[in-house]
Parts: C-alpha cells; structure tokens; sequence
C-alpha cells in the first residue's frame, strides 16, 4: 500500500513538470563583427566597408595556406605578411582608401570613411 501511495506521488510530480509553461529563454545571438574584414582564400570579405571617421578596421587573417597582408594604395596603412593573427588601423579622415595584397595583387578592397 505504501509502494502505490509513493507511486501516485511520482506519477502526479512527473505530469505537473510535463505540463509546466516555464520556458528557458534563447541564448542571445553572437554580435556582428563590426568593422571587421576576413582575409582569406585570396579575398577580402568584404571587398567594399563604409564607416564613420575615427573608427578602427580589424583585418582578420585566416588562411593557413598562404601568406597576406594589407597595403594601403595611398600608403597610409600597412600590415605584415601573415598567415593568421590581426591588424588594426584607425581612419581619422574621411575618404576612400583602396587597398591590396602584395603577393595577390588580384586582391583589392575599398574602405570608405564618412565624416564623423
């Protein structure tokens, strides 16, 4: 009698927790990389970023099989060849800045810094 009894119990905890409405809330949404450009496969991605003056880019290498780097048409920014690792540089003046790789001179993009 008290092994039915202990039974009913389970049997009445086990539906309540079935029908419970709680819910556990989604877990937020990685942030997008903003002012972020991927180095890799021969390309940057993207090959076209419009920011604000006084921003910074990070240029983030990943292409294990060959080297880059990011060189400034004007010369005003220019990173090392690597193969993985970042490179940051801050646009203070509004313009367009094209850029490439050396080694890949097929490799080209554009920054576009607009007026604070």
């Amino acid at each position: 009698m008290k092994a039915l009894g202990l039974l009913a119990a389970l049997s009445i905890t086990l539906a309540a927790t079935a029908c419970s409405t709680s819910t556990t809330p989604a877990a937020p949404a990685e942030p997008a990389a903003e002012n972020q450009v991927t180095v890799a496969d021969r390309m940057f991605t993207p090959q076209s970023l419009t920011i604000t003056a006084g921003e910074t880019v990070t240029w983030v290498f990943a292409d294990r099989a060959m080297a880059h780097n990011v060189v400034a048409d004007d010369k005003s920014f220019r990173s090392e060849l690597m193969q993985t690792g970042q490179f940051t540089h801050t646009f203070d003046t509004a313009g367009t800045y094209t850029y490439h790789c050396t080694p890949h001179p097929d490799m080209t993009a554009t920054i576009i810094v607009e007026p604070a």
